[in-house]
């Protein structure tokens, strides 16, 4: 198998040299919006690559091409005189499950976390995949969200439930739900941002819908570090499953129609349901049933028996175990990381294992990444 070097995404970045079905890694540098990470992921990529045990003949990144790390690699591909390969971010988080169980059959994989470059150029984060090594294709994606000021709507989960309000065709209620919360003018802006859809991008993202449903809970206005929302969301779901189960909503799912995993309806009830706990209970288990049922879906669709599941998303226990209760109960082989990060911490062991293999099929998919 090709010796790959790679150089990982943006959030807690870290490298992986992949030779021989064996992996070893840099420390984690962390994101590398900060110039110190930045340098410490060059030292560690050069020191890979002159301590490999036999010749690196690609490196791997992200398919963002503003990535310090794509840059980064781009570079060095040129410095060492190998080609340098673009790998999608969640096709490369499925690629870790396999890499870790050693799968060379087809899977259905499920890759759900806040954001990664998709091939049509924009936000993908909550993705159903095809995989095979050397192949890919992407079955289907959860319905896109606004993101309502950029990436600014990624800190603030009353945004995100201020778009599905909008999404919802109830953006009129915008104001008036918000407005007490964030004061007025900046509710009324966003309402007007929705409704002109000015700078307003659009993201199928798993983390916005959780940040969506924590807004619409009143959980977390304004997050304070990286997923906040969504672990005050899990930890509500937790203690109140702890005490009773809830029954989930159980008809999101059109077999025919898998291109598009629609969760409208969930914030529907969210926005005017029950008490928070019992709706952060009963959105977590609604949720993973129809992640389920989806993923189960294609599988039959494909004829595969396996799902893996990777993103950062299944840092989530209450998600996690649910999903994979109701994979296995449709007689699935679900498949998690074993011994790798399932967040971006763990991705560059699937971009390598990714483009090892796409060049193993196809040695000129170099030339085009």
């Amino acid at each position: 198998m090709t010796a790959v070097l790679a150089f990982g995404a943006w959030l807690k970045n870290a490298a992986c040299l992949r030779a021989d079905g064996r992996a070893q890694w840099s420390p984690v540098h962390g994101d590398l919006g900060d110039p110190e990470a930045c340098r410490a992921l060059e030292a560690s990529v050069r020191q890979l690559f002159a301590r490999s045990s036999e010749p690196v003949t690609a490196v791997a990144h992200d398919l963002h091409p503003d990535f310090f790390s794509t840059r980064l690699a781009q570079q060095l591909s040129a410095e060492w005189g190998v080609p340098a390969v673009a790998v999608q971010h969640h096709h490369a988080h499925i690629g870790v499950v396999m890499a870790d169980h050693g799968v060379d059959e087809p899977v259905i994989g499920l890759a759900l976390d806040g954001v990664g470059l998709g091939t049509d150029g924009t936000a993908w984060g909550g993705e159903l995949l095809w995989v095979a090594p050397g192949e890919w294709r992407r079955v289907g994606g959860l319905w896109p969200l606004a993101l309502p000021g950029g990436d600014v709507a990624a800190r603030e989960p009353w945004r995100m439930a201020a778009a599905a309000l909008h999404a919802l065709g109830r953006g009129a209620e915008i104001e008036a739900r918000f407005g007490p919360v964030v004061g007025g003018p900046s509710a009324k802006g966003v309402q007007r941002m929705l409704a002109a859809n000015l700078n307003c991008p659009v993201t199928g993202s798993t983390g916005r819908w959780f940040d969506a449903a924590a807004g619409a809970l009143g959980l977390c206005v304004r997050q304070a570090h990286e997923a906040e929302a969504a672990i005050a969301l899990e930890k509500l779901a937790a203690r109140h499953l702890a005490q009773a189960p809830v029954q989930p909503r159980a008809d999101l799912v059109d077999p025919q129609a898998l291109q598009r995993l629609d969760l409208r309806p969930l914030l529907a009830r969210l926005l005017d349901g029950p008490e928070p706990a019992e709706a952060a209970a009963w959105f977590h288990v609604s949720l993973a049933q129809a992640l389920a049922d989806w993923a189960a879906a294609a599988a039959r669709e494909t004829g595969t028996r396996t799902v893996c599941l990777g993103g950062g998303c299944f840092l989530n226990t209450v998600l996690t175990e649910q999903v994979v209760k109701r994979l296995v109960s449709h007689g699935l082989r679900v498949l998690g990381t074993r011994s790798t990060h399932c967040g971006d911490a763990g991705l560059a062991l699937g971009q390598a294992w990714v483009a090892a293999h796409q060049l193993a099929i196809s040695p000129e998919v170099a030339a085009c990444a």
